[in-house]
């Protein structure tokens, strides 16, 4: 029995490569210069100048489960994703690291964890995020975008990406599945409101407003708000919502900072 868990176990490990970020320790400069960081699938993302912090998530999942009903999960930092990928499991996701301890983990359809990569970000010069959130969702034909609304009139979305006050969208994924990520460093007292938008569905002609070429006829959004990251007092809220139609828009949080 041992040997068989054992067997298992290994399996499991080699079911899935991460080839980036590494494992260890790290020092992320604040601007990313390896020009391989340019793509992530299936297509390239758009940088409306608020991405100079990203990080792509690079990988392969060697054991693929084509009669799943639902897509393998990518967790970041405890923020779970639906991670798409190409026929042959290839997958690049960006993401916006904070500094510290930071950690990425594949689990296959049914849950089972299938690798884990851990590193530590010591760029002591990179601001630690007081508020993030997180948008992703489950359809990689529909488009989805991220509304933040801040206390001073700031409207954070893809056409305005960088706020005044030192918000903004980090990562404004445009091709699928998300993740879309806002984040602010030293958020002003007041109430924000955080909304999600179906704009679209994207395919390989571009971006489009055909309904019947979604492949969920409800896609699940996932919210997650991350207060405090990396820190002892950091908290987390999560909201699964769903959108039935390209239109839809969704108030999905309203909070307040003092």
């Amino acid at each position: 029995m041992k040997a068989l868990c054992l067997l298992a176990l290994a399996t499991a490990a080699n079911a899935a490569d991460i080839d980036r970020p590494a494992g260890g320790w790290t020092h992320s400069g604040l601007i990313e210069t390896d020009q391989h960081l340019a793509y992530a699938y299936p297509n390239n993302l758009i940088d409306r100048g608020g991405q100079r912090g990203r990080t792509i998530i690079e990988g392969r999942l060697r054991a693929l489960d084509k009669a799943a009903r639902k897509p393998p999960t990518l967790v970041v930092n405890g923020n779970a994703m639906p991670l798409q990928h190409d026929d042959e499991g290839r997958f690049a996701r960006p993401y916006a690291f904070g500094p510290g301890s930071n950690g990425i983990e594949l689990r296959s359809p049914d849950g089972r964890t299938v690798k884990r990569v851990q590193f530590y970000d010591n760029n002591t010069t990179k601001t630690r995020a007081q508020v993030r959130i997180i948008l992703a969702w489950d359809d990689p034909q529909a488009e989805l975008d991220l509304h933040v609304l801040t206390p001073d009139g700031g409207h954070a979305f893809w056409a305005s990406p960088i706020l005044a006050n030192g918000g903004g969208l980090d990562v404004d994924s445009v091709d699928g599945a998300g993740p879309e990520m806002f984040s602010i460093a030293s958020p002003l007292p007041g109430t924000y409101r955080v909304y999600v938008n179906y704009w679209g569905n994207f395919g390989a002609s571009g971006y489009h407003f055909d309904e019947s070429t979604r492949e969920k006829p409800v896609i699940t959004a996932r919210i997650t708000l991350v207060f405090e990251e990396n820190t002892g007092a950091e908290r987390r809220e999560t909201f699964t919502v769903p959108m039935r139609k390209i239109g839809d828009l969704q108030l999905v949080r309203s909070f307040l900072r003092s």
